[in-house]
Order: structure tokens, then sequence, then C-alpha cells
């Protein structure tokens, strides 16, 4: 006869077994390079991290090469400082040229480059963020694909490139990293006066049932509890009983 012990240790072996090996799969496909948040608005500023694991067991990652996209042109880019990296920020032409605050600009970001020195590699275990501000973000895409190089200590370099796959399809082994473009929210006075006090109305009727929902919540816990004790107290006097010595009279 099996024990029920030995069943449900059994079964949670086989569980933990299952997650493992879910998880086992899922952890390779998600060591990319990713850029965090991964949704910005058009036309505005926006900071983004770009977030490098190191997916080498033996090597570090001493270099990251951001291409930015020239379908989606940006006029103003800064980096964070990265403790024991430098970076360097390369231009290229635009024509037409961006027009940013009334101004002509005729140049736009075209790569980022951050190189590590000695002792500040991204180990193996390890992951960095490389903080960027840029803007204007472009209203004319609604998204822009970094292509990013990753370079190892060892000499091999992962070429995060691959485009985004279509709806249903699955993901490209090396995926570029995406940043959304949503549209500009509209603006804040849009509102009309009769749809804030409707607004005003719902909030004081929420509060109304929230107070009523406590009483409610209130009463059913001390009831649950009051049945809780009795039953508790039922089961005290069955136990007591089934425990007495044979031949002892029932109370």
């Amino acid at each position: 006869m099996i024990r029920p012990r030995r069943t449900a240790l059994a079964a949670s072996l086989a569980l933990g077994a299952t997650l493992v090996g879910v998880l086992g799969l899922a952890l390779p496909a998600s060591a990319h390079v990713t850029v965090n948040p991964k949704e910005a608005t058009q036309g505005g500023y926006g900071r983004v991290d770009f977030r490098v694991p190191n997916e080498s067991d033996t090597a570090s990652t001493t270099k990251l090469e951001v291409n930015l996209p020239e379908n989606a042109p940006v006029a103003s880019v800064s980096t964070i400082p990265v403790p024991g990296w430098t970076v360097v920020v390369e231009k290229r032409k635009v024509d037409p040229p961006l027009e940013v605050h009334g101004s002509k600009v005729t140049e736009a970001a075209a790569k980022i480059t951050w190189t590590a020195t000695a002792g500040a590699e991204v180990k193996p275990g390890q992951f960095q963020e490389f903080g960027v501000s840029m803007g204007p973000l472009p209203a004319s895409t609604d998204k822009m694909i970094f292509k990013v190089l990753q370079t190892y200590s060892d000499g091999n370099i992962s070429r995060w490139i691959d485009e985004p796959a279509a709806a249903g399809a699955e993901e490209p082994e090396h995926p570029a990293p995406v940043l959304k473009l949503n549209p500009a929210a509209a603006a804040a006075g849009a509102a009309t006066p009769g749809a804030s006090v409707a607004a005003v109305a719902r909030a004081d009727d929420d509060d109304d049932d929230a107070e009523e929902g406590s009483g409610a919540a209130l009463g059913l816990g001390i009831a649950g509890l009051v049945a809780g004790l009795a039953g508790l107290a039922l089961g005290g006097l069955a136990f007591a009983r089934t425990r007495r010595p044979e031949g002892t009279p029932a109370a």
C-alpha cells in the first residue's frame, strides 16, 4: 500500500522537476540585451537603460556598441556615467534637417560605444545597465530598433541585430532591442467640466461602497471566528470521546 505522505512527496518532486525543466528552457531565450522601459512617447525625451547580461561562462563583456536606427533620427543623446567605462557618441548628417525647438539640426546620433577599463568588465553571472537620455523621439515611426554588438574578452561578439518577428512567429535567435513609441497623450485640459463632476460623484459612491463593504467584511469575520471556535470545541470533544479507555462509559 502506498502511503499518502510518500505519494505527496513523489508528486512534489515531479512538479519540481517539471518547473526546473521549463525554467531551464526559458532562461537562454531571455538572456539577451534589452532596452528598459520598453515604451516611450513620440516627440518627447526618454530615459532608457540598455541591460546587458553576460552569457559566457568564461569570458567577460568588454565593449557594447548601440547603433541608433537611421529611419528614426534623434538629435540629442546624453549618457549616464558608468564606473570604469568610457563612452563615445558618434553622429551622422541628416537631410532634411531635424526640427528641434524651432531650430534646424543637421546631425543626429548614429552610434554609442561603451568600452570597459581593466577590472570593470561585466563578468560571468553578472549584468550591467547603460543609461541614455535622448530626444526628441521621432513621431514618424512607432518603434526604434537598436542593433547592438556585445564584445567579449575572448574576442567573441554577440550580434543582437535580428529584426522583430511578425505577430505569432517565434522570436529570432538574436533579437535587437526594440523601443515602442506611443503617440503623445491628449492635453490634460481636454476633459469637460461635466466629466469632472461625474468623476467626483463616482469617487463619493466608491467611498460609501467601501465603507459598507468594510462593515460587512468585519461582520462576516466575527461570525467566521465564532463558528471556528465552536467547531474547534466540538472537534476537541469528539477527540476526547475517541480517546477514552475501553469500558469507560460515555459522558
